[in-house]
């Protein structure tokens, strides 16, 4: 079904980076025009990229030309030249986001394709004005359910809010069943074979939810649902490859989002050895209690793989020493990322040594004040553990095991 056109496939250098553009025949008239940035290794100056990303359009010819999405404004006059390749006018450019990465060429499209007509929804329009400088007499606001007719092609389009900006949406295509998802199943992953194993897609899709999506699980669980009914045979994402076998992605969206996991993450550092004995002995007596849990060293791990375990996880152990009374700068800096970011995390404990004095407790509530979260019991000591401090730990593992069963009731 899937296949590259012939004699449409090409490299070129952009920005000091190697970019492949490619052109993908996904079905009779339907086309996938993919920029590949294979040297890319952070996005928003946030998110790690370690395998690249891949920026996707779509075009869809018919009686009437249909493209959806852009690209990024740096890529604009590749994308236009893979356009011109398939010899085509726009009559529809379906913005399914409208931040840069997805609708950055749109004003280049206008200049080549003055006629065409943007169709977006109506967040969707008041932010293509505002970032882009769009006018609003370019632009119509679609319904949700709205079918575009093109001709022996119907798009369905599809409002999907808060996946994951209030503008996003979706469009579902007949007769082939794909579903253009835009950032919805997306990943930052320059490859160019399209998914069929979940082992192919889980790590980058994962990393991705976690940056992305994970904020908005709540509005995911629900924008699923008005996917359930229909009858999806491929997904297109405009980041990442696309899937072939949708069942995959749209497992691991629902495990993800339903927030339903037991394990728990221990998240540390230590200056002086203190706090990582304390972690040693909290590790052992939960793994007794036979609890699951993954253990990270902030010290040589990056915030981003610690993001990545906190999407399925319960509960949440933070161990810090304390520097001039207040968290370990490391454990605050990814406090403050996990308070905007929102893992469904219902339970945090907070233990650590100190020296003089330590107000790590309320800086610690403070950094994840906006959290809907219970706090445990603190196990804070003054220098070295001793016994009694390792029976506080002993009593803390219980208390964790036994709210995780609580929740399994």
């Amino acid at each position: 079904m899937i296949g590259p056109v012939p004699s449409v496939e090409w490299e070129r250098t952009n920005s000091k980076r190697l970019i492949k553009m490619v052109i993908k025949r996904v079905a009779e008239d339907v086309y996938a025009l993919q920029s590949f940035d294979w040297d890319r290794r952070t996005f928003d100056s946030i998110l790690e990229t370690p395998k690249g990303t891949t920026y996707n359009s779509f075009l869809i010819k018919d009686e009437k030309n249909i493209l959806i999405d852009s690209t990024k404004p740096s890529m604009a006059k590749e994308l236009l030249e893979d356009l011109e390749s398939l010899n085509v006018q726009i009559d529809y450019i379906v913005s399914q986001h409208a931040e840069q990465d997805h609708s950055g060429a749109i004003p280049a499209l206008l200049r080549e394709y003055p006629n065409a007509k943007i169709l977006g929804t109506r967040a969707c329009k008041e932010l293509l004005e505002n970032l882009l400088g769009i006018p609003a007499e370019k632009i119509q606001n679609i319904e949700d359910g709205q079918v575009l007719s093109a001709g022996r092609h119907k798009l369905n389009l599809i409002v999907t809010p808060w996946v994951h900006w209030p503008d996003t949406m979706v469009s579902y295509l007949l007769p082939e069943g794909i579903l253009f998802s835009c950032d919805f199943f997306a990943s930052h992953f320059a490859t160019t074979k399209t998914i069929t194993k979940l082992e192919e897609i889980q790590e980058e899709a994962k990393r991705y939810y976690a940056h992305i999506m994970m904020p908005f699980s709540q509005m995911i669980q629900g924008n699923l649902e008005k996917l359930r009914n229909l009858e999806i045979r491929m997904i297109a994402p405009s980041h990442g490859p696309i899937i072939e076998k949708p069942e995959i992605i749209l497992d691991l969206y629902g495990r993800w989002s339903s927030q339903t996991s037991k394990k728990v993450t221990i998240a540390y550092i230590s200056m002086h050895g203190s706090t990582e004995l304390m972690v040693k002995h909290l590790t052992r007596t939960l793994t007794d209690l036979d609890v699951n849990i993954r253990v990270i060293n902030l010290a040589n791990t990056s915030t981003g793989e610690l993001i990545m375990e906190l999407v399925d996880s319960r509960a949440m152990i933070i161990a810090s020493p304390t520097v001039l009374t207040r968290p370990h700068p490391s454990v605050a800096s990814m406090l403050y990322l996990v308070n905007m970011l929102k893992p469904p995390i219902k339970y945090v404990a907070l233990i650590g040594s100190y020296g003089w004095g330590t107000l790590i407790e309320k800086e610690t509530r403070k950094l994840l004040g906006t959290m809907n979260i219970e706090f445990l019991e603190p196990v804070l000591i003054k220098g070295k553990p001793h016994k009694e401090d390792f029976e506080r730990l002993d009593k803390l593992a219980w208390e964790i095991k036994e709210k995780i069963g609580e929740d399994e009731k």
